[in-house]
């Protein structure tokens, strides 16, 4: 079994990482469980929020498995290991459920970079980021040097990447980069999910569309996505369909000045 779960808590989907021996490490078994998983929450209407937490540690997610990824070959180490693991966290990030991740513990590396796929994140008092990967030889390969630009900025970026100095929650705070520092992250964060329950569903999905439109989220499939919505419900969407299926011309409405 992976070491990744999705439970459900009524309309609130949690998604746990389960692999506390090694920090909760990413192994290739979890990011192969995490695109289906995103599959499931994106058909489930019944699901408004998800929340990401991992099994109680010394880390929320300490990265990659390095016994897993030193063993691959230079050739499927980029393809099989950073191409498929960049893939599947852009999915989570692109989810239209909104998505709250709970940091109750250290995030590095890849765990870093899965926290930030994340909406908004909720930090405990000790948790700090970092990317380690340089002391090990490798770069960070799941959105570090990308993602995280856009929420901590590049200097603070460089801070960790090339100096290997660790980020403090109050400094993450300070930043933007999370909302909230708890003692209960996980508790903090559920809470925020659960108001959701109270908004609108298709308001609050639009609107994640529009702000990842704008700073560039996958832009190209966000403005198409609201293209087509405005476009859908239209007159000339149906009679063009209606046409279509009766082998015949379409009869658009004219546009009135």
């Amino acid at each position: 079994m992976s070491a990744l779960h999705l439970i459900r808590h009524g309309a609130i989907a949690e998604l746990k990482l389960d692999n506390p021996a090694k920090l909760n490490a990413f192994t290739l078994d979890m990011l192969k469980a995490l695109e289906p998983f995103c599959d499931e929450l994106e058909r489930d209407a019944s699901i408004l929020a998800v929340v990401i937490t991992a099994e109680e540690s010394k880390a929320f997610c300490a990265g990659a498995d390095i016994l897993e990824w030193s063993e691959l070959s230079p050739y499927d180490f980029v393809r099989h290991w950073v191409r498929e693991g960049h893939r599947v966290f852009d999915r989570l990030a692109r989810l239209s459920k909104p998505t709250v991740a709970a940091l109750g513990a250290h995030a590095f590396g890849g765990g870093l970079e899965f926290a930030a796929t994340a909406d908004i994140r909720v930090m405990a008092p000790r948790a700090t980021l970092a990317l380690p990967e340089a002391s090990v030889g490798i770069v960070p390969g799941w959105s570090g040097t990308q993602r995280l630009i856009r929420l901590l900025g590049e200097p603070m970026v460089k801070e960790m990447a090339l100096f290997g100095r660790r980020i403090s929650a109050e400094r993450a705070y300070a930043a933007g980069f999370a909302v909230e520092i708890s003692d209960d992250p996980a508790s903090a964060a559920f809470e925020m999910a659960e108001k959701l329950a109270d908004k609108s569903s298709r308001a609050v999905e639009v609107a994640k569309y529009m702000i990842h439109a704008a700073v560039g989220e996958d832009r190209s499939a966000m403005i198409e996505a609201l293209g087509s919505g405005m476009i859908s419900p239209t007159e000339d969407r149906n009679e063009g369909v209606t046409a279509f299926r009766e082998k015949r011309k379409p009869n658009f409405l004219e546009v009135k000045s």
